[in-house]
C-alpha cells in the first residue's frame, strides 16, 4: 500500500479540485478519465519498470516526484497548449485563455493538428518496439517471430532502415510535408536520447538524467492518444489534466511497485507483452493519420496482450 499512498493523496486533491470546478459531474468525469489513463497506460508501466529498475534509487524517486509534475502539467496541459499555439499561430497567453474559457474552439484547433501528433508519437513508439524486437534476447516469448527478427537484427541500423521505409510510405500517401517532419522528428528524438544515453552511461538507457528524460519522452508518446481522446469525454482542459494526471500518478506508483517487487523477473513474458502492445499502439497511431480508430480498441488490444503474457508467465512458472 505504501507505493500508492502518495497516488491516493494526489487523487483526493484532484477530486476536490474537480468538485470545486464542476461539482459531482466533474468528479465523475475526472474518475472516468483516471481509469481510462490507467487502463491505456498499463503497458507503459511495464516498460518503465524495465528501465527504472536499473536506475539509482534517487532517480527512481525523482521519476515519481519531478516526473509527475512534468507528466501532469507538462504533457497534459502545457504540451497541448503549445501545439495549439503553434498550429493556430496565436500567443501562449491567448491559447491558455482559449483552453480555459473557449474549450470547444481549443479542441477544434487541437484536432486540426492531431495527425502531426500521431506521426511523431507513432514514430517514437515504433522505434521503441523495433529496437526490442530486433535485439538479441535471453528469454523469447513468441519464438518463431523473435528468432527471425534477431537474424534481421544483425543488419546494422535495421530499425532505422525499416522506420525510414515506413516513413516514405506515409509521406507518399499523406502528401503532407508537415506529417513527414513530425514523423522523422519522432525518430530523431528517439535516436538522440538513445545516443546520449550510450555516450553518458556505460549502462545504456538506465542511469541518471538521461534515463529520466527517456522515460518522460516515452510517457509523452504514450499520452498523445489519451490527451486527444479525452476531449471526446469533456472539452474542459482542467478536468482533462486532473483526470489524466491522477491516472498517470497511479501508473508511476505501479511502476515502482513492479521494480521493488521484482514483478518482471517473476513474470518473464510481461516485458514482451508490453513491447508488443507498444508495437500495436505505434501502428494504430500511424494508421490514425489516415483513418479513425477508437481509443477503446487500442486499450483493449494492449490489455489483452499483457493478460496473455501474464498468464503464460504464470503457467510456465507453475510447471518449472
Amino acid at each position: 500500500m505504501k507505493y500508492f499512498s502518495f497516488s491516493f493523496f494526489i487523487a483526493i486533491i484532484g477530486i476536490l479540485l474537480a468538485y470545486f470546478i464542476g461539482k459531482f459531474s466533474a468528479v465523475y468525469i475526472t474518475a472516468i478519465l483516471a481509469i481510462l489513463e490507467i487502463s491505456l497506460s498499463f503497458d507503459n508501466a511495464v516498460v518503465n519498470a524495465k528501465i527504472l529498475k536499473s536506475m539509482d534509487k534517487v532517480w527512481q524517486k525523482r521519476f515519481l516526484t519531478w516526473g509527475i509534475i512534468i507528466a501532469v502539467f507538462g504533457m497534459r496541459f502545457i504540451f497541448p497548449i503549445l501545439i495549439v499555439s503553434i498550429a493556430a499561430n496565436i500567443g501562449i497567453i491567448e491559447t491558455i485563455n482559449l483552453a480555459l474559457f473557449s474549450p470547444q474552439k481549443y479542441h477544434e484547433v487541437l484536432v486540426n493538428v492531431e495527425k502531426l501528433i500521431y506521426a511523431f508519437g507513432g514514430a517514437f513508439l515504433w522505434m521503441v518496439f523495433s529496437d526490442f524486437l530486433f535485439d538479441e534476447k535471453e528469454i523469447r516469448w513468441i519464438k518463431p517471430i523473435e528468432k527471425t527478427a534477431e537474424k534481421f537484427g544483425k543488419v546494422n541500423n535495421i530499425s532505422l532502415i525499416i522506420a525510414t521505409i515506413i516513413g516514405l510510405v506515409i509521406i507518399s500517401y499523406s502528401k503532407d510535408y508537415k506529417i513527414a517532419i513530425a514523423y522523422f522528428l519522432g525518430i530523431l528524438s528517439y535516436s538522440i536520447l538513445k545516443g546520449l544515453n550510450s555516450a553518458l552511461s556505460t549502462e545504456g538507457i538506465k542511469a541518471g538524467l538521461m534515463g529520466f528524460l527517456y522515460l518522460e519522452v516515452l510517457d509523452a508518446s504514450f499520452s498523445f492518444d489519451g490527451v486527444i481522446g479525452a476531449f471526446a469525454i469533456t472539452p474542459n482542459i482542467l478536468i482533462i489534466m486532473l483526470g489524466l494526471g491522477i491516472g498517470a500518478m497511479f501508473v508511476r506508483s505501479l511502476t515502482l511497485w513492479m521494480v521493488d517487487r521484482g514483478v518482471l523477473d517473476e513474470y518473464k513474458y510481461l516485458e514482451h507483452g508490453a513491447h508488443y502492445a507498444i508495437g500495436i499502439l505505434a501502428v494504430i497511431m500511424l494508421l490514425k493519420i489516415f483513418m479513425e480508430i477508437k481509443e477503446v480498441i487500442t486499450g483493449t488490444l494492449g490489455l489483452l496482450l499483457l493478460i496473455i503474457a501474464f498468464l503464460h508467465s504464470k503457467y510456465e512458472k507453475s510447471i518449472e
